[in-house]
């Protein structure tokens, strides 16, 4: 938010501060972002890609071909004269090389006419390229290599640059000065004075994103949030650093209202009298407070009484307790704050009392939004902590503002009796939104089914006109607008997800334009240099110290009565004593109902500074992960508390056995399942696998006829227990991640999970099918941010003895509803589902299966494709009839042939031993058949490797035994198979001289021969250690060459993949 409040101030100033600034937030404005492709443009493209983004949901790609011919840029050529400054967000899918290579080219007018600065790679790092001379820097050609650092690869990095008219130059990665690539203000490297002597000085007229290779090197390259101009705005200059220790981002909201204020920026001559003049701020005014009331209506949205209700005793207990003592605190030290500020400038004159009710309810007040981000962030809410503080929080937050209102009423009332009236219509108000508007408004929602199809345009309107209108009635009887627009968001249904639907309408227009205004004026209420004196100071610790230490000790002490264990009372206690937003909100109330002044107003901000930022570090230390799990043991009386020993110790071995029967013991019993709308048809087959299959029941009889013929359900019953022997089923726990952004609504859904998990389809349809499949299923909904998908999937997937991980159809993060076939091609090659992929399979401790879908279990069906394919041709027919009525309807006939079949080349090593226990266990079901063969690599190809790769691929293959112990291990496990297994499983040892191309040749042997079954499968160890075995340079297979695929899932995988089989590939990791 700091950067939307710079970047606002910025256009404020027009012309003098020229920036250019874009996210691609709106689509690709192509006439102000054009394509630039100078001589010839042969592979290279631009497209926007809504798949992944540094903020927001759009970014730019480029893919970059090989070759001078294969370049292509976006860019602009609206940038300032004289001194430059550049900042774009990029991702990188590949490293660079030692090959001379462009990301950035800028058109030089210093050069000559059509001649660039460039910016690239060479040599593996990042380097300036002059294309008058081809140097690395002016003056250093041919020799001049900077001491410079490489780009990074599958993350978002911050790449800066400032090119000065005196012939000055900065580098900045990820906030961090590259010394190499900076030369000027006193910077020292072994390339300044070669800079300093050059006699060519930039000067840049557009800057242009996209790629650009003098050899062969090819690269995809996303930009983001792109900024040019001649003022520089760090890479979260102020965001970088607290998001590190978990800060919530209304820290550098904050801060970046109060530098814009008199305490920084005012204090340059001129400033605000230039940007915010005295008659510009009755607008500024009016703008930002139909934005706070607007947001304040968003707050109430938000609030969910059934969470309160549903949890009443220790939110009653905890509320109570952590609003009753700061208020008392705060009406105590409000004596001496009225005795020494009370006649100072723009304060009026006002009783005491309400001035100690104020006062109390800004120590008293806990900041419910800014609790729900921190308490997702943690991944605290599914936690006791988190309980009681959501429910807690939800209690607080109401009071107070109750509180508030009243405060506001009595400074307004000339008279005891006018307060009373105002209180009393107001209260009287409530009633008549819960009992009377309420009623009439759900009614209206159920009619025009907004609350099952959402809200359209016109429940919108008429949701903003109560709002709206309830902020009018609040006040001009007395009380603050907002508390009236407050009220509205509380009534507001939130079956049916109406609440979240209406936030997600409007959150972006107030979260991006009127809050950002409102930050700024509220930093120019704050002037830190007021704070001048030593009593002052003395005032501001003394603030901090009872607004913090009240509510921690309080909230502690109080969740201690409710039977916690004392570090999650003090993780309690920390995160209640959060004000962040909130709390601002309640002093510029108080400023401007004139019961502050400004000095008054900048103690309380500085207050709410330092709480709100003291929580999350706190929250952490006193309830760590390590603990949380310890806890959540403790209580399942798995382990003792003291020793952290396990109550029952179990039984293991460490030594692998070949006897069948033994290693039977070791099935899969409990699978985690991650669940993705676009996988959910091949994954829903692959998990049925598990399931087996049920015996024909015998018919059932009508309930009435059994009386009539003298049986019972109970002799039904004995009669199955007596024939049927029933195995345990396999449990299989369902989970969907849903991506928590900054929206507000996002983090109402992280409030609803309940509701979430409940109604959810895709948890839902994965609980009926697998009930349906002999599975015990249980399913859950996470709202967690995007970058945290891969470890929240590792820690809930800890306690199971398997995960399954789908590839996304199209590669990418987002669940398309729609997915066009042509994105399905490249899906192994998109780095966004790669890096999540890859950082699952590092964070997990128990066996992964990652599964690659081509048409398992019937999900895509050739004939409806070309059938579709054929109805998009026009042909002329003669007829008699309509056309509607020969109208061809599609209709895919059910799979007669339901088997699979399963192909497993074998070369040792743990990640294929678990692999092969897996093939056994689906081979278990009765349509499952497989064909497991050992490659037994002959001694040439382990003498031919590099040794480096030898040592690798040794060291992998040599544990837990060596290659000729899994020879052994595989023929006895061959021998040892039970009869119904044995007709329907394959083992076969063979020789192998090139293992990546005899696989895919007997694959290509293996699938498909049964064309119309429900889909085959190759199941392949991951085995990332052999990739160099595997990869040899020598090698016959036509593709080679490291790819992020190959370094996440194994050249094998990749390889197989490519070969084009018909048949799904489920990869295997081991557990740890």
């Amino acid at each position: 938010m700091f950067r939307e409040t710079a970047l606002f101030v910025l256009a404020l100033a027009g012309p003098a501060l020229a920036q250019v600034t874009e996210g691609f937030e709106n689509g690709w404005d192509q006439t102000a972002w054009p394509v630039y492709a100078t001589d010839c443009n042969q592979g290279g493209k631009v497209t926007l890609d809504s798949s992944t983004a540094h903020t927001g949901k759009n970014s730019i790609r480029v893919d970059g071909a090989g070759g001078f011919c294969g370049h292509i840029f976006v860019g602009t050529s609206k940038v300032p004269s004289g001194d430059v400054y550049v900042r774009t967000y990029m991702k990188a899918s590949k490293a660079l090389t030692d090959s001379h290579v462009t990301f950035i080219t800028m058109p030089d007018s210093a050069q000559g006419t059509n001649k660039h600065l460039r910016i690239g790679g060479q040599s593996k790092i990042l380097m300036y390229n002059r294309e008058t001379d081809d140097a690395t820097l002016p003056d250093l050609s041919p020799n001049g290599i900077a001491s410079s650092k490489p780009l990074p690869t599958n993350a978002w990095t911050c790449f800066e640059y400032h090119l000065g008219a005196d012939g000055s130059i900065e580098t900045w990665l990820n906030n961090v000065t590259v010394a190499g690539l900076t030369v000027g203000n006193g910077a020292q490297n072994p390339n300044s004075q070669g800079w300093s002597r050059s006699s060519v000085k930039p000067k840049i007229t557009g800057v242009y994103f996209g790629w650009e290779s003098y050899g062969g090197d090819t690269n995809t390259i996303w930009y983001d949030d792109i900024v040019a101009g001649i003022i520089i705005i760090f890479c979260r200059l102020l965001n970088y650093p607290l998001s590190a220790i978990r800060q919530p981002r209304v820290i550098s909201e904050i801060i970046g209202g109060i530098v814009l204020g008199p305490s920084v920026m005012g204090r340059i001559p001129g400033f605000q009298e230039s940007i915010f003049p005295a008659e510009s701020m009755s607008n500024l005014n009016l703008a930002a407070n139909i934005g706070l009331t607007l947001f304040l209506f968003i707050i109430g949205l938000e609030v969910d009484l059934r969470f309160l209700l549903g949890n009443w005793k220790p939110a009653l207990i905890v509320g109570i307790a952590s609003m009753a003592i700061p208020f008392g605190l705060g009406a105590a030290i409000a004596v001496g704050l009225y005795n020494e500020f009370r006649h100072e400038h723009g304060m009026v004159e006002i009783d005491f009392s309400v001035y100690m009710l104020f006062i109390g309810v800004a120590m008293a007040i806990t900041a419910f939004p800014v609790l729900c981000r921190i308490l997702t962030e943690l991944k605290l809410l599914m936690t006791p902590v988190g309980v009681i503080v959501l429910a807690a929080g939800v209690g607080n937050d109401v009071v107070g503002w109750i509180l508030l209102a009243l405060c506001v009423a009595l400074v307004n009332a000339g008279s005891g009796l006018t307060a009373l009236w105002v209180l009393l219509t107001c209260a009287g108000y409530m009633l008549f939104l819960v009992f009377i508007v309420r009623p009439i408004f759900v009614y209206v929602l159920r009619r025009s089914r907004a609350l099952q199809d959402g809200p359209s345009q016109g429940i919108i309107s008429l949701t903003l006109l109560i709002a709206l209108g309830s902020a009018f009635f609040t006040g001009i009887i007395g009380v603050h607008p907002i508390f009236g627009a407050f009220m509205a968001g509380l009534i507001c249904p939130h079956e049916g997800g109406f609440a979240i639907k209406v936030a997600e309408k409007i959150e972006d227009l107030i979260g991006a334009l009127f809050l950002p205004l409102y930050f700024t004026l509220s930093g120019l209420n704050t002037n830190i240099g007021l704070l001048d004196s030593g009593i002052v100071w003395a005032y501001v610790v003394g603030v901090v110290a009872v607004a913090f230490f009240s509510k921690f000790l309080s909230a502690a002490i109080a969740a201690r009565g409710s039977k916690m264990l004392w570090r999650e009372c003090f993780a309690v206690g920390s995160l209640m004593s959060c004000k962040g937003l909130v709390e601002l909100i309640v002093l510029n109330i108080g400023l401007d109902a004139k019961i502050l002044s400004t000095r008054t107003f900048t103690i309380f901000v500085v207050m709410a500074l330092v709480t709100t930022f003291a929580s999350s570090p706190l929250a952490m230390y006193f309830y760590p992960p390590w603990y949380q799990k310890k806890v959540e043991a403790w209580r399942r009386g798995e382990i003792d508390w003291d020793t952290g020993k396990p109550l029952e110790d179990s039984e293991s071995s460490s030594t692998d056995v070949v006897q069948y029967e033994k290693m039977a013991a070791e099935k899969i019993e409990r699978m985690t399942v991650y669940l993705r709308l676009d996988s959910m048809p091949n994954l829903l087959a692959f998990t049925s696998l598990f399931g087996g299959t049920t015996d024909i029941p015998a018919p059932k009889t009508h309930p009435s006829k059994e009386v009539s013929h003298g049986t019972s359900k109970e002799i039904g019953e004995i009669t199955m227990t007596e024939t049927t022997a029933l195995a345990r089923p396999v449990e299989a726990y369902g989970l969907r991640l849903l991506n928590l952004t900054d929206r507000g609504s996002s983090v109402m859904q992280v409030s609803e999970l309940e509701s979430y998990t409940a109604h959810d389809p895709v948890v839902n349809t994965f609980r009926t099918f697998g009930r349906l499949h002999n599975l015990a299923v249980s399913g859950e909904v996470l709202v967690v941010p995007e970058a945290s998908f891969a470890e929240t999937l590792a820690t809930r997937a800890s306690d199971s003895q398997f995960l399954v991980l789908p590839w996304s159809e199209t590669g990418g993060m987002s669940e398309q509803a729609i997915i066009q076939d042509k994105g399905t091609k490249n899906k192994l090659q998109a780095s966004s589902y790669n890096a999540f992929v890859h950082q699952t399979l590092e964070h997990a401790t128990i066996p992964v299966a990652v599964l690659i879908n081509k048409n398992f279990g019937g999900s895509k069906n050739k004939e409806q494709r070309a059938h579709q394919q054929q109805r998009l041709k026009l042909t002329r027919t003669y007829s008699n009839v309509s056309l509607r009525s020969t109208r061809d309807k599609p209709v895919t006939a059910p799979i007669a042939d339901k088997s699979h079949h399963v192909f497993f080349p074998f070369f040792g090593g743990y990640d294929d031993r678990t692999a092969l226990r897996l093939v056994l266990q689906l081979a278990k079901n009765p349509q499952v058949t497989a064909t497991v063969v050992h490659f037994d690599l002959v001694a040439s190809v382990w003498a031919s490797l590099p040794s480096s790769a030898a040592a690798a691929a040794a060291a992998a293959m040599s544990t837990p035994a060596s290659r000729e112990q899994d020879a052994a291990f595989f023929a006895a496990l061959g021998a040892s198979l039970p009869a119904d297994l044995a007709n329907r499983v394959v083992f076969e040892t063979v020789s192998s001289t090139a293992p990546v191309a005899d696989v895919i040749a007997r694959a290509s042997i293996e699938v498909g021969q049964s064309p119309r079954n429900a889909g085959d499968l190759v199941v392949l160890g991951r085995n990332v250690a052999m990739n160099g075995v595997l990869d040899r340079p020598d090698s016959s297979d036509e593709i080679k060459g490291s790819s992020s695929a190959a370094d996440t899932l194994g050249v094998l995988a990749e390889r197989v993949w490519q070969g084009k089989l018909g048949a799904s590939v489920l990869i295997v990791k081991a557990g740890v």
